[in-house]
């Protein structure tokens, strides 16, 4: 589900989806003559495909800061754009697990359909990233036999995450990928899955305008550094 961008008000937080307009689209590309004449890069406006929130480089002191990810077949290249906020068409969340199943290989669908009923007994929101979400969202090819499965597990304050983190580690026994991931708090703050799980004194949290260490219970609380 998308929802408008106000200029005031840039997206929320990291691994949002953003759509930009064809005139900020021109506008991107004229900042980036190497990429003007990329034809795959060409076909992201065209398709009406979206962008996705990435963390400012220090330089980076205005606009809104993208990344375009491109597919194995055109050397799995990040790509580095930067946005004027008022061209900013629209902002979604990455899609949902049981969106994405439908593009993932059909020997992932077992684990996929596991970790859809983790989302109901946690009541955490199940959503995609990295190599499947792309897929999904375009219908090119991302996902190979060697790619992780990447999940954004968005909890609440009553979730108990030594639970779940548990839980995702003994669907990962059984299943045919990787599963990498973040625990991701109502604010964006997240950790990776796999850390939490190890149960670490010290978390590693990533928000979209830093990264840094921050004890356990503190993460667990809500708070935000030290």
């Amino acid at each position: 589900m998308t929802s408008p961008c106000k200029p005031a008000e840039p997206p929320a937080g990291r691994h949002d989806l953003v759509f930009v307009s064809p005139h900020g689209w021109r506008a991107m590309l004229e900042m980036r003559g190497d990429l003007a004449a990329d034809p795959l890069v060409l076909r992201w406006p065209e398709m009406g495909w979206p962008t996705i929130r990435r963390r400012p480089l220090p330089c980076e002191a205005t606009g809104l800061a993208l990344g375009l990810p491109l597919p194995p077949s055109a050397g799995k290249k990040r790509l580095s754009l930067l946005a004027d906020i008022d061209h900013i068409a629209s902002v979604a969340r990455p899609p949902s697990l049981r969106q994405a199943r439908a593009s993932a290989p059909r020997n992932w669908w077992p684990t996929l359909d596991r970790l859809n009923g983790l989302a109901l007994l946690h009541s955490v929101d199940v959503r995609v990233f990295g190599s499947l979400a792309w897929q999904s969202l375009t219908g090119l090819e991302y996902v190979t036999a060697r790619s992780d499965l990447d999940v954004l597990l968005a909890f609440h304050r009553e979730t108990d995450l030594d639970r779940l983190a548990a839980d995702v580690a003994a669907i990962e026994i059984d299943a045919p990928m990787r599963l990498d991931g973040e625990l991701m708090r109502a604010d964006g703050a997240a950790v990776n899955w796999r850390e939490f799980h190890a149960g670490a004194s010290q978390l590693l949290v990533k928000t979209i305008g830093s990264v840094g260490l921050l004890d356990r219970d503190r993460f667990i609380s809500g708070a935000t550094g030290s």
